[in-house]
């Protein structure tokens, strides 16, 4: 019941940052749309499989940061979030860089997304190859979505703009994947330990047989092959 609290009032919220974000936009309607895509298709996904493929606790937590972050760029534009002033102006960057703290969360995020997912449905465990792989994700990822602001671009000149956020940066695209790459490491170098203990609420730790069997174990049952 307490978990089910947890993850009903990060619903709340989020859908009233959503709301929130969606009333009188600073850019245009289609830049908002754009910016607040992922989680209009995450939340569905994440309704139907609650019951059915329970997610921890953390990596609720991290879903519900990200969108709202995705949110706030949405309702501003990220070249026009006001946190990004303010960082701009107290650090002397020449830019907003609001962007960037969405790309640390671009692999922040969903290091820990992909290294829960990849350890409850594949042969991986903990150790170098499920890390690799859990920082490969929100890269290749990261990499897909700068084809997709690319694509926007071309077909939608002046909307896509705001969707860019690149402000006259060169490398922009290129600083943007690599945040994304800090962040994946900066997450699982932090929370790996934190969410081997969130998970275990959710199920019982993988269990291998002789390395040939790949299970999980129910609380309350046997070993699943």
């Amino acid at each position: 019941m307490a978990a089910k609290k947890y993850h009903l009032i990060l619903s709340l919220l989020v859908v009233a940052v959503f709301l929130w974000s969606g009333i009188e936009v600073q850019d245009t309607r289609f830049t908002w749309f754009l910016e607040v895509l992922p989680f209009i298709i995450a939340l569905p996904l994440l309704v139907f499989t609650y019951k059915r493929f329970p997610l921890s606790n953390v990596m609720y937590a991290l879903i519900a940061i990200h969108a709202v972050i995705l949110m706030v760029g949405g309702h501003y534009s990220y070249a026009k979030v006001p946190l990004g002033f303010w960082c701009q102006e107290w650090f002397g960057w020449t830019r907003n860089n609001y962007d960037k703290i969405g790309h640390l969360m671009q692999g922040f995020g969903p290091a820990i997304y992909a290294r829960e997912i990849l350890w409850r449905t594949s042969p991986l465990r903990p150790g170098k190859w499920l890390a690799f792989m859990a920082i490969s994700v929100p890269l290749a990822f990261s990499a897909f979505y700068e084809i997709i602001e690319w694509a926007m671009s071309a077909i939608y000149n002046t909307d896509a703009e705001a969707f860019l956020g690149t402000q006259g940066y060169i490398w922009d695209t290129q600083t943007d994947m690599f945040y994304c790459l800090i962040g994946s490491a900066a997450a699982l170098s932090m929370l790996s330990k934190l969410h081997d203990r969130s998970l275990e609420k959710v199920i019982a730790l993988p269990v291998s047989g002789a390395g040939v069997s790949f299970g999980y174990r129910e609380r309350g049952q046997g070993p699943r092959r």
